[in-house]
């Protein structure tokens, strides 16, 4: 594949991490929030290549029936709760308890979900017989800045526009999710 194909590739497939970054950053932005999303979602967009690679079409199959209904449940619960947080009246650090979707079983499963695709692509890779690791490497590195952008820009937002960005960053979560099954 040649290099502006395969940016191409990277780009398109990091835009589900790059959206679910934004909503999550709305609300959760501290540095170590930032890089666990960023890295696991930059992760795991470099590893379902490989997985697509080594365990082919019966296991594309599965994970395409199956995925988009975990990702909607997930991202959809995520985005209400996070949109529900928003909206209650303010309490102090030690009430207000949102649970962090960069830590957990939370993250694996955003990782999942956003990176599903890549699925896809290291098994279509894999029949053309093309370079996995180079491309795998470049979908994950595009896929870690996209999200590390989004969540700052999803902080950004919310200083300059107040709690109401939380539920704007909600209910982007939740579009996503309904954008899976449909």
């Amino acid at each position: 594949m040649k290099p502006i194909e395969t940016a191409l590739v990277a780009v398109a497939l990091g835009c589900d991490a790059f959206a679910v970054g934004l909503g999550v950053g709305t609300r959760f932005c501290a540095p170590r929030q930032v890089f666990r999303l960023s890295f696991h979602f930059g992760l795991f967009q470099f590893l379902m290549p490989l997985v697509g690679w080594f365990f082919g079409q019966n296991l594309v199959g599965v994970a395409r029936q199956w995925a988009p209904w975990i990702a909607f449940a997930l991202l959809f619960f995520i985005g209400a709760k996070m949109s529900y947080e928003s909206l209650r009246p303010e309490l102090s650090e030690q009430t207000a308890h949102c649970p962090d979707p960069t830590r957990g079983f939370s993250l694996v499963m955003l990782s999942v979900a956003t990176s599903i695709d890549a699925l896809g692509v290291g098994f279509s890779l894999g029949i053309l017989g093309e370079s996995l690791l180079v491309t795998a490497t470049w979908i994950g590195v595009t896929a870690c800045a996209m999200t590390w952008a989004a969540m700052k820009l999803g902080n950004q937002l919310t200083q300059k526009f107040g709690r109401s960005m939380g539920v704007v960053g909600g209910i982007i979560l939740m579009v996503i999710a309904v954008k899976l099954l449909v």
